[in-house]
């Protein structure tokens, strides 16, 4: 990032048009032809643009590219990136050995005229780095959040335009990339909450490592991977979905976690109002507790992430701190199904403090309006006390006393269920313990993990382990 300079839109469309070597073809479906029109305005058009389409009838896009029943969706954006490339190699063959072939696409749902709905779109580019070599894939997708129809397509204008410079001219610096596609764009416009690339140009990036630099970055506010750690779209993969969360640092995971979500999972599948084989297992961490003094660990990351892969689990990694906020993001994906979020219960004391929402003018009950007036229910694990006595809701501790008639409420009205633990000796392991037993070569930190996250740190030294055989 040292020494970049952010360059216009207009100066990097007629870069882009001014390169002998780089051409291609747009299809652009639901805003416009906004990312072509800045090529066509920029000027040297010709030496840039092979073809333009927009099929915007239904009708007329099902002939082009076959019938769908979700027409903004990746899906569709994978198809027309298939179709649009074919042709350009199938037709264009006599400039295979001097060209740079690309096929930019986009499907998108701008803001209708009532602002009924929410603006969203999928990105993608299929491009070549050298003539004749094997293309590549970026694919993102966008929420617009201009409150004007008009507004929103010019912001996508500028942000195709930003994504093929940006891959011809940053492809070797991911994080400068990915920082230039937000170029000439006011803060907030525009959210990035997946970004995928791939091909034989990029085989060395990890794109988990993308969906933290976006978080990191701002460019979103949370990113979300598999367990095969492929990057996935939140709307899209939690869709129609029943979510069962668990936050933590998870460094490393230990008995304690696995037993949370076990005797939560257990709670959540008695709920009426949830499809038992539809519910979506999510781990989630805060930027925040990836962070040391004020950098991220990568690898730290990484390592964490593996491991909760590893045992089938989907990672959220988020700049939500507080519940609230991560609970109503969460709540828009899922559109009103059940989500249950499983805590500790000093997490709840703290969720119950005045003081974690100075910054809403209605202060608790604004927070707790946002969390509880959606279809929420939190599943509070006990812990152990210093005195050696297991700590409930039932025994919780507040100053403020009048906190305990809102516990009550929410407890009455299904807002707030205490699950149980299946064995209490559990509750003395700490996951900072476990990292200190690591690094000090103590034995015993394996029983404190189950027994595939023992294994893991051993193979991979984690956490300061040093070549300890592996348990078979």
């Amino acid at each position: 990032m040292a020494g970049y300079r952010q360059i216009g839109i207009r100066e990097k469309a007629l870069s882009i048009n001014l390169d002998p070597r780089i051409y291609g073809s747009f299809a652009e479906i639901g805003a416009g032809q906004e990312v072509s029109a800045n090529f066509f305005a920029a000027g040297g058009a010709s030496g840039t643009i092979a073809v333009t389409t927009s099929a915007y009838d239904m009708k007329i896009s099902d002939s082009v590219y076959g019938a769908s029943n979700r027409y903004v969706a990746e899906p569709r954006l994978m198809t027309m990136l298939d179709k649009e490339y074919h042709n350009l190699e199938s037709k264009l063959k006599h400039r295979a050995k001097e060209s740079m072939f690309f096929s930019f696409a986009n499907t998108v749902e701008v803001l209708n005229y009532y602002k009924t709905n929410k603006g969203h779109g999928w990105i993608g580019l299929r491009f070549q780095l050298d003539p004749e070599s094997p293309p590549n894939d970026c694919v993102l997708h966008v929420i617009m959040h201009d409150n004007d129809s008009l507004m929103q397509q010019k912001a996508l204008g500028r942000i195709g335009v930003n994504l093929i410079y940006g891959l011809y001219h940053y492809h070797q610096d991911p994080e400068l990339f990915i920082n230039s596609l937000l170029d000439g764009l006011g803060h907030g416009r525009i959210e990035i909450d997946m970004l995928r690339l791939a091909g034989p140009d990029f085989e060395h990036v990890d794109n988990r490592l993308l969906s933290m630099q976006l978080v990191k970055n701002g460019l979103t506010d949370a990113a979300m991977f598999g367990p095969d750690g492929n990057v996935l779209q939140a709307s899209q993969a939690l869709y129609k979905k029943n979510i069962l969360m668990l936050r933590g640092r998870f460094r490393p995971l230990t008995h304690v976690n696995l037993d949370m979500l076990k005797m939560g999972l257990k709670e959540f599948r008695k709920e009426e109002d949830i499809e038992v084989d539809r519910i979506q297992i999510l781990f989630e961490l805060t930027l925040k507790d990836l962070s040391a003094e004020g950098k991220i660990d990568e690898k730290d990351f990484l390592d964490r992430v593996d491991i909760i892969g590893s045992l089938g689990y989907t990672v959220m990694i988020s700049n939500y701190q507080k519940y609230y906020t991560l609970v109503a993001n969460l709540s828009d994906s899922v559109r009103n199904r059940k989500l249950g979020v499983i805590l500790g219960v000093d997490n709840l004391r703290q969720i119950f403090d005045d003081k974690y929402y100075d910054l809403l003018k209605g202060r608790l009950l604004e927070a707790f309006g946002i969390l509880f007036g959606r279809n929420v229910k939190l599943y509070v694990y006990p812990s152990l006390g210093e005195d050696g006595e297991m700590k409930t809701i039932d025994n919780i501790e507040f100053e403020d006393k009048s906190i305990y008639n809102l516990l009550q409420y929410l407890k009455d009205n299904q807002k707030i269920e205490e699950i149980q633990c299946s064995n209490k000796d559990i509750l003395n392991i700490f996951s900072d313990q476990v990292v200190q037993m690591i690094k000090d070569g103590q034995d015993g930190w394996e029983y404190m993990v189950p027994s595939i996250v023992a294994n893991r740190i051993k193979e991979n030294n984690l956490f300061g382990c040093k070549d300890i055989p592996v348990t078979t």
